[in-house]
């Protein structure tokens, strides 16, 4: 199996991803009611998230911190949520990928969904640092 090498085995991987997302029992839902039914404007957004994070591309400008605050807002979200994001990442990566760059992309998502996980905890008690 070969590496995350390029914007395309990013996009793979991010679209591969999200089908399982998108058919979760555990969280599935949660992306259902955010973003509905058209992914169009979500997935070019993700791309550009993980070529900044694994390749340190400029191009990801948004603040996922907030993003995920303002879900929690909506619907809270919980440890299992972040649990199954993070083995459904896994997972598709361990399908589709090996390598140095695919440990990074399992490395850096489960410190981000830590850090995500504290921001949010910290934002339910009202001490919100983005």
């Amino acid at each position: 199996m070969a590496d995350i090498n390029t914007v395309e085995d990013i996009q793979l991987l991010v679209n591969s991803f999200y089908d399982k997302v998108r058919k979760d029992n555990i969280i599935g839902y949660i992306f259902d009611s955010i973003i509905g039914e058209d992914w169009s404007h979500h997935l070019p957004i993700m791309y550009q998230f993980w070529d900044t994070v694994l390749f340190a591309n400029a191009g990801y400008t948004g603040n996922p911190m907030k993003k995920h605050i303002d879900i929690d807002n909506k619907m809270p979200l919980k440890e299992e949520h972040y649990e199954q994001w993070l083995r459904l990442w896994f997972e598709t990566i361990d399908e589709l990928f090996a390598g140095e760059i695919a440990e990074k992309a399992k490395s850096r998502a489960a410190a981000m969904m830590q850090l995500i996980s504290m921001k949010v905890q910290m934002a339910r008690e009202g001490k919100t640092i983005m």
